[in-house]
């Protein structure tokens, strides 16, 4: 297992921007494919971005499609989603997850595709 911790939530306007960060501990990262959920309120974890093993591809919710980007730097561990020209509608809590994948530039979206999972950074963006 690695041991995933989510950072670089807080509260931002409306347009602002956070970079979340996901380090990972107890195993290298660069063995896994990562992705990105968030869970608003009242509503079921949903698919945010993803990146595969070599970081080489990358896919999006229509929704952050062109706003948010997801990189990694295994040389520290770390993946990351930047996140511009944030909205309201973007308030959630935000989680990191990671699985072995198939081939390095294979990604996943379904939250039942991926074995370990951080804990979670709160983002609220004000309007």
């Amino acid at each position: 297992q690695v041991q995933l911790v989510e950072s670089g939530g807080g509260l931002v306007q409306t347009g602002g921007s956070l970079r979340l960060s996901c380090a990972a501990s107890g195993r290298t990262l660069w063995k896994y494919a990562i992705g990105w959920f968030r869970q608003a309120p009242g509503s079921e974890r949903e698919f945010v971005a993803a990146i595969s093993q070599s970081g080489g591809v990358t896919y999006y919710t229509d929704s952050v499609t062109g706003r948010f980007t997801s990189s990694r730097d295994d040389a520290k561990n770390t993946a990351y989603l930047q996140m511009n020209s944030l909205k309201p509608e973007d308030t959630a809590a935000y989680y990191c997850a990671a699985r072995v994948p198939f081939s390095n530039s294979v990604y996943y979206t379904s939250r039942d595709d991926y074995t370990d999972w951080g804990q979670g950074t709160q983002v609220t963006v004000s309007s």
